[in-house]
């Protein structure tokens, strides 16, 4: 069995993404890895190339800064890395620069690919999520926050990534058939500084909008303001090993009251059904569970 995993980054210091403790705590599944690296404001190429040279190949690309259409660009460099996978490999292990695996998910991850390798009626395999807030010891529990999404997909070329690359379907619009399996995805995207994270909003909506919008829009600030959030807990658990470092980095402080929440009613609502239930009510599914 044959493994490649790929990623698409662009300006990685400058909006400070951990893409390497991405890449490093996937990459102990991967036989190789394909990075697509986008032309940037910043050393994110030579930060590519001091990962694990023996196992990543790197493809430079030019990215379209005209597709400001719903975060369509992220796709199209998505899909260059996916295509550049050789035809051996029998699944793709698709990360993104801001999420993280724990290493304890290892066993499992490998045991379903195992499994699934050869099943026809399997497309990829469906992650749970983690979404860490404001700093490394919170996470979103409302239900604006995504459940689930697809990262293993096999070397299907009629795959392609969908949308803004959260996820991906096949030819004729298909979603695609996946196996959901016991593994959390830790998504930091929310977890930088107040200026990162500022400088990071500002960017990261031209990937949607015109300047136009974004003029009447976004406000610009030196710092981000993290207590607009909805609801929150404490984390309890642990982090992936490769992430301690920047962790014990972190030089800001964010302190959060659990006994408030900025729930509409509608959204308490759903989170009770969702409590009792398991079942989310209005869930956008990208995929097929089977």
């Amino acid at each position: 069995m044959k493994v490649t995993g790929f990623t698409i980054i662009r300006n990685a210091i400058k909006y400070d993404y951990p893409v390497v403790e991405a890449i490093n705590s996937i990459l102990p599944l991967c036989d190789d890895f394909i990075v697509a690296v986008g032309n940037s404001e910043d050393k994110t190429l030579d930060l590519i190339k001091n990962i694990n040279p023996d196992k990543i190949k790197i493809i430079e690309t030019i990215w379209d800064d005209t597709l400001r259409e719903g975060g369509q660009v992220l796709a199209v460099e998505t899909n260059k890395a996916f295509q550049a996978i050789n035809k051996d490999a029998d699944w793709c292990f698709y990360i993104q620069a801001d999420e993280v695996l724990h290493e304890k998910y290892f066993n499992v991850i490998k045991k379903a690919m195992e499994t699934y390798k050869n099943d026809k009626k399997v497309d990829g395999l469906l992650f749970k999520y983690l979404h860490f807030y404001g700093s490394y010891d919170y996470v979103g529990t409302s239900s604006n926050w995504y459940r689930n999404e697809i990262r293993i997909i096999k070397n299907n070329k009629k795959i392609y990534s969908y949308k803004d690359a959260q996820g991906f379907r096949k030819e004729n619009n298909l979603k695609l058939r996946v196996k959901l399996i016991d593994a959390y995805m830790y998504h930091y995207g929310w977890v930088k500084t107040p200026e990162a994270m500022q400088r990071k909003q500002e960017n990261f909506h031209k990937l949607w909008h015109s300047d136009d919008w974004l003029e009447k829009n976004i406000i610009k600030k030196d710092k981000f303001d993290y207590s607009e959030i909805d609801a929150l807990k404490l984390f309890e658990g642990t982090h992936p090993k490769c992430m301690q470092n920047r962790i014990n980095e972190k030089n800001w402080k964010f302190d959060y009251d659990l006994s408030y929440n900025n729930l509409t009613f509608k959204e308490k609502i759903k989170n009770f059904v969702e409590k009792i239930s398991k079942i989310r009510l209005g869930e956008y599914k990208n995929y097929k569970i089977v």
